[in-house]
């Protein structure tokens, strides 16, 4: 569930870095079927300011039979638990896509963002007049589901 952590700005260098990894993991995605290939790239919120930028990428890849098909975020944030655990926090996501298309996280997507996220993660996509839209979580899934501990 996201915690009340202050808002973390991100630095133009941060932002160009995250947008910079997740075009190269795009060329990873294995998407034979839609040919839509996504990437994404995380930056992880550090136990204090001090912590250098842990950066965490991940592509689509897709499945004959659809519904398993796995989202470039859904991907990456599998691979950030599995390398640093379950309690990560989520400070930024950039999504982008070889296609040149809008591309926000779908619904899916959304939920598993806000489980590993605080209220103020800032989501980075492409829109759809080819600049890059921000976003929150809370501004993207203003009702999200989530069980109290």
């Amino acid at each position: 569930m996201p915690t009340n952590n202050p808002p973390h700005d991100l630095s133009p260098a941060q932002l160009a870095e995250l947008q910079k990894r997740a075009l190269a993991v795009a060329h990873n995605a294995y998407a034979p079927y839609s040919h839509f290939r996504v990437g994404a790239a995380l930056l992880l919120a550090s136990a204090n300011e001090s912590d250098t930028d842990v950066i965490v990428t991940g592509c689509n890849v897709e499945n004959a039979s659809f519904r398993l098909t796995t989202c470039a975020e859904q991907s990456a944030i599998a691979a950030a638990v599995s390398l640093h655990g379950p309690t990560i926090r989520i400070r930024a996501i950039v999504v982008t896509n070889l296609n040149n298309l809008a591309c926000q996280p779908c619904g899916a997507c959304r939920q598993t963002i806000f489980e590993f996220s605080t209220h103020d993660t800032r989501i980075f996509f492409p829109s759809d007049d080819g600049t890059t839209s921000e976003a929150t979580i809370t501004n993207l899934l203003p009702a999200a589901f989530f069980l109290k501990n």
